[in-house]
């Protein structure tokens, strides 16, 4: 379940033109964090362990990008926890060899079995052999006096096969979370394949939301609107999976009595369903608002009828809203009139 957006960074990526550039004259791991714009990594991950408020129980999870040697020596002074894919091969050990070299002569600790979908959502099933290794992970060569060494267990998760309609899956992960036996580490890759619901978020808030749409021209104003869509973007995913965890809850968790009402008188019930999920059957009818058919054997709605079916929602309560002023406007109006006309027979009389 998304239970919501924990932190979030906005900044002009301009004053970072010419990074790329600048890597040919400049070895990155020698420029300090504070001036790089993986900056925002490690700032996030101390706004959102703060806000938790208990960081033994948090797991940071991050792909390639997340892989920074400051991120992990700082979700260790703040007694927090980390699960990233990495993309750097570190040095292990004795500083003479690398994490990968350590993990050639892992042996295979046993298979994993997950379910995979290729670009044309087919659905098939992988099995990867699972490698893990606790060792010591040094820091880069320029920052190896200001970073302690970290003990921390690497992860390999490799596909056995190579298939045909889609690359092969091959995880390298890097944890200071215990991994002794082979379903700690078959825990640990699905906890990474969650991250993904990362990806979900952002399809929503862009494709959903239509946040890069906006034609706004001043800066405090994108971002007020883009806080604003990120809520709303955590709120349709949250309502569509709460669907899938709890479809029996009340109702009222998720719709208004004014939301109810309308999905009654909007969308007629079928007969032949089950009314035994209250939460769902509302939920199945707001996504029906969406272009959801719900026919039998149809998998549960999707976040793309349920932001069509809320938007249109949303579109049809700000009309009934608009009307009922509007007929309050009148009425109000119209006993105004009548009370003129009462003071003026009172005054002719």
């Amino acid at each position: 379940m998304p239970l919501g957006l924990a932190a979030i960074k906005f900044w002009n990526r301009d004053k970072f033109h010419g990074a790329n550039a600048l890597k040919r004259r400049v070895n990155p791991t020698r420029v300090p964090i504070e001036k790089k714009e993986s900056i925002r990594w490690l700032e996030n991950l101390r706004q959102s362990t703060e806000l938790l408020a208990d960081p033994g129980r948090c797991v940071h999870i991050g792909d390639r990008e997340s892989d920074i040697y400051e991120l992990f020596c700082l979700a260790q002074h703040l007694g927090t926890h980390f699960l990233v894919r990495t993309c750097v091969d570190r040095r292990a050990g004795d500083g003479e060899h690398t994490v990968r070299d350590t993990m050639k002569q892992a042996p295979v600790r046993g298979l994993h079995r997950i379910q995979v979908r290729n670009k044309q959502g087919e659905f098939s099933t992988a099995v990867l052999e699972i490698r893990y290794q606790l060792m010591v992970v040094r820091p880069p060569i320029g920052k190896q006096k200001d970073y302690p060494e970290l003990i921390l267990t690497a992860i390999h998760a490799s596909e056995r096969d190579t298939p045909k309609d889609r690359e092969k899956i091959d995880w390298k992960l890097l944890t200071d979370l215990s991994v002794r036996t082979r379903q700690e580490a078959a825990e640990k890759l699905d906890w990474y394949a969650q991250r993904w619901k990362i990806e979900t978020f952002h399809k929503i808030l862009k494709s959903g939301c239509r946040a890069e749409e906006t034609k706004l021209r001043t800066a405090e104003r994108l971002v007020n609107l883009i806080a604003i869509l990120c809520i709303l973007s955590w709120r349709i995913f949250w309502v569509t999976m709460r669907n899938r965890t709890r479809p029996g809850a009340s109702p009222d968790e998720a719709f208004t009595e004014l939301d109810q009402y309308l999905l009654d008188e909007l969308v007629p019930d079928k007969p032949a369903r089950n009314q035994s999920a209250p939460l769902a059957h509302y939920i199945t009818k707001l996504a029906r608002l969406g272009g959801y058919l719900a026919r039998a054997h149809d998998p549960p709605p999707g976040n793309t009828v349920i932001w069509r079916g809320m938007s249109r929602l949303t579109d049809i309560e700000l009309g009934i809203m608009i009307g009922l002023h509007l007929w309050v406007i009148e009425r109000f109006f119209g006993r105004l009139h009548e009370t003129r006309q009462i003071c003026d027979r009172t005054c002719r009389a």
